[in-house]
């Protein structure tokens, strides 16, 4: 009798909550297919006031990509009901056990002690905001990705120089919500900014072999760990592996071998600085 085929891993199933007051409807489409490398959006919700005028970029979008919206209407001025109506259905998704993560779509910092909690239930929390983001907020997620990079025109461009500044988050002064009511602002484009060759440098040291050398894979695990929103677009690569090898005054990469889907298994190592 044939030996029985392993079972396909199961995707996560992953519970995608979204602060309609603090996300732009320009970002759906990357949104959706970010959350795809991560897993299955088994929940979609937006939270807000639909009878905003400002969530009119939302209304459009929400049948087409399945996200159900959840209506909270602005009781006081200057108080974010929105807020506590997510906080309480994400608590109460928890609780069903159904799921092995939550994405969280705000640049509100509100949402922080919510990400640590669900990380304490030893879920994973992968956040999506603006670079605006305060940090709390983003380093209480797993991982962090910059909403700057899910726009259509944000493709991976070559890095400016130092010279221009590290600096991508510089807002338009003409793009709030008040001088555009019927909808929401785009948020601006991404600018790459300067590679962190020394941070890159002193994770691969304290991940490497006896050799010097470190598994790509491994590299990007530890790197994350540290720092939950790096991410190799903001530098200008669509790859790790494409930042190391721009780095290669710096950095030396090895091929290991095939990997299971046809890839290259890489390794790295800082490059010894030269006699």
């Amino acid at each position: 009798m044939a030996a029985k085929s392993s079972a396909p891993r199961q995707q996560k199933h992953l519970a995608v909550l979204i602060d309609a007051d603090n996300a732009s409807a320009a970002i759906v489409e990357g949104l959706f297919e970010e959350i795809a490398k991560y897993g299955v959006a088994s929940v979609k919700r937006i939270y807000g006031d639909w009878t905003s005028p400002q969530l009119g970029g939302w209304k459009k979008v929400l049948l087409e990509h399945s996200i159900q919206p959840m209506q909270q209407f602005a009781y006081t001025t200057g108080k974010n009901a929105t807020d506590s109506t997510l906080i309480i259905d994400a608590m109460d998704l928890l609780y069903t056990r159904r799921f092995d993560g939550f994405c969280l779509v705000s640049s509100d910092s509100d949402f922080t002690r919510l990400a640590a909690r669900l990380r304490e239930e030893g879920l994973e929390v992968i956040g999506f905001g603006e670079e605006k983001t305060p940090k709390p907020f983003v380093k209480a997620c797993d991982k962090f990705i910059y909403t700057e990079l899910l726009r259509d025109d944000a493709e991976p461009s070559e890095p400016e120089s130092p010279s221009n500044g590290t600096s991508a988050s510089t807002p338009a002064p003409a793009t709030t919500a008040e001088s555009k009511p019927a909808a929401q602002p785009a948020p601006a484009k991404a600018k790459p900014q300067k590679v962190p060759v020394d941070f890159i440098a002193k994770v691969i040291d304290d991940s490497s072999d006896e050799d010097g050398w470190c598994h790509l894979g491994a590299l990007g695990t530890n790197i994350s760990k540290l720092r939950s929103d790096f991410d190799s677009r903001m530098y200008g690569f669509k790859k790790l592996s494409d930042l190391i090898k721009a780095q290669s005054g710096r950095f030396e990469l090895q091929i290991l071998g095939s990997t299971a889907t046809g890839g290259q298994a890489l390794a790295v190592r800082n490059r010894k600085p030269s006699k």
